[in-house]
């Protein structure tokens, strides 16, 4: 199974920066998420997602360091925490780290309803 890394930029949209390892299983998404079409861009990061805890089976680590997403963008991520959340469910090891901006209250408040929304823990890291 290949890496997964994509360069953020900040041209007419805003793309977030990828890089998912195969071999460690961290997988990190940051910067901030504001597409012109978000559906195809988070398409292939779910789909790896998919590969990954249906035939490596091994512990994931997602860290999560948007400083900015929009409405889209976060159903897409709701999308990654219930895949997450169904893998944890079956057995699989899964950590999910988010580092946000401790004054943002709004981010905050996502989080915390991503956690209520799938049931799964999210450690919430300030910076």
């Amino acid at each position: 199974m290949e890496d997964l890394k994509i360069q953020g930029s900040h041209q007419n949209f805003f793309i977030p920066t990828v890089n998912f390892n195969a071999k460690t299983g961290i997988c990190e998404i940051s910067g901030e998420s504001f597409l012109e079409d978000t559906v195809e861009f988070y398409r292939p990061l779910i789909e790896w997602l998919t590969e990954y805890t249906t035939e490596l089976k091994r512990p994931i680590a997602f860290i999560i360091k948007l400083t900015y997403f929009n409405t889209s963008t976060s159903r897409c991520i709701l999308d990654i925490l219930n895949l997450l959340k169904e893998y944890e469910d079956e057995g699989g090891e899964v950590l999910v780290n988010w580092h946000y901006d401790e004054n943002d209250a709004d981010m905050e408040e996502d989080i915390e309803d991503y956690m209520i929304d799938t049931g799964l823990k999210i450690n919430l890291i300030p910076f």
